[in-house]
């Protein structure tokens, strides 16, 4: 049976490392407070590079080689960046999106990740280990038992079944038959493929393909899943399909999930978190709402200028200071409620919203403030 672990987080910290906990958590369902220690990251990335030319290793250790962009990098020394100086964390259980546009490197960057492109340099870290340090064996170990990637190609073994493709990693692992084919039937059960156990690929949509797909990554219960642009040849419906499917095995499964892409309306979707990068590089990480709030540079502002602000924006953004003459009696509502979804709420009551966070009001929102957000939004 796949392990379940407690719901993925939503952080607000917009920096490269990972988010801390809270010095306090409140216990769901009840009044408690207990203290959390702050989470250690499943995978821990530092000062990454990857560099394809010759004499690739002397770009990273040379500060005016690092200094170069892209194609003064290619035409100076013959080399290209591929990843240039990432550092970043993913928390346990949290849905980390790396989105650009082609050429950026978000690919070359997730399979740095289980080495199967080999960085140039820097740190890389699974739950404590130094995955550079690993040899093959180690590495076979934690692709088959830890790790496990979807492609945006299925890789699915046209003359097996279903229920054989899904069982397959686990039939690697030495796994009986008996064991491995129950662990089949509850991943495909999981993925909504029920009924569809003995068919072959060729039988199936390109949406139920991937299904199995996922469902094949599910069966050998990761720590980690990899997703490589895995939507990008399914047809719109399909594809809005499938990642309603992956927000709801998210929540359901509790998994650490790393999430290539370079449609921003897709990252915005999934993402507790969001790096955007650019020629090889960060430019921005931070949760949907401080990339669109806050944007870093020009870059980021052109890629989220067409996004609807009410539907991404929270409270804590709007919200203006408290105000003596406020009242103290009006009704509440969380910092994180999405503009679009308190709207109502807002525009309804009598007084002007609280903004609340842990316990405390932290602000006020009134029609002022959700008019003027609303104004140019068609919701």
């Amino acid at each position: 049976m796949l392990r379940r672990i407690s719901g993925a987080p939503h952080t607000d910290e917009a920096v490269s490392q990972m988010p801390e906990a809270s010095a306090t958590d409140t216990v769901r369902g009840t009044a408690e407070t207990v203290p959390t220690a702050p989470r250690e990251p499943v995978i821990a990335v530092r000062d990454l590079w990857k560099v394809f030319g010759p004499r690739a290793d002397a770009v990273p250790a040379s500060p005016e080689l690092c200094a170069l962009s892209r194609r003064e990098l290619l035409e100076r020394t013959g080399c290209t960046a591929a990843v240039r100086d990432v550092t970043f964390d993913v928390a346990p259980g949290e849905m980390f999106v790396v989105m650009g546009l082609s050429g950026s490197g978000k690919s070359t960057l997730v399979r740095c990740l289980t080495r199967l492109i080999e960085p140039t340099s820097g740190r890389l870290e699974f739950e404590g280990e130094d995955i550079i340090a690993a040899d093959q064996g180690r590495l076979r170990d934690l692709r088959r038992r830890k790790i496990s990637m979807v492609f945006q190609h299925f890789g699915l073994l046209p003359h097996r079944r279903v229920v054989e493709n899904v069982a397959y990693g686990l039939e690697i692992r030495g796994i009986g038959r008996a064991e491995r084919t129950k662990r089949a039937g509850e991943v495909i059960e999981l993925v909504g493929l029920s009924g569809y156990e003995r068919s072959y690929p060729d039988q199936l949509s390109g949406g139920m393909q991937q299904r199995v797909g996922l469902a094949r990554a599910l069966a050998s219960d990761p720590d980690v899943l990899l997703f490589d642009e895995p939507f990008s040849a399914l047809d719109p419906l399909i594809r809005r399909d499938m990642q309603n499917e992956i927000i709801r095995l998210h929540k359901e499964v509790g998994k650490t999930m790393v999430f290539i892409t370079h449609d921003l309306s897709e990252a915005l979707k999934l993402g507790d978190r969001i790096l955007i990068m650019r020629d090889g590089a960060m430019v921005q990480i931070g949760s949907g709402d401080e990339l669109v709030g806050a944007p870093a540079d020009d870059y980021v502002r052109d890629f989220v200028r067409d996004v609807s602000r009410a539907h991404v924006l929270t409270l804590r953004w709007i919200m203006r200071p408290v105000r003596p003459d406020d009242p103290t009696d009006g009704p509440e509502l969380g910092q994180d409620v999405i503009v679009r979804e308190a709207t109502r709420a807002v525009l309804a009551a009598e007084k002007p919203i609280r903004v609340v966070a842990d316990g405390k009001v932290v602000g006020i929102v009134g029609d002022e403030e959700i008019l003027g957000i609303i104004a140019d939004a068609d919701i």
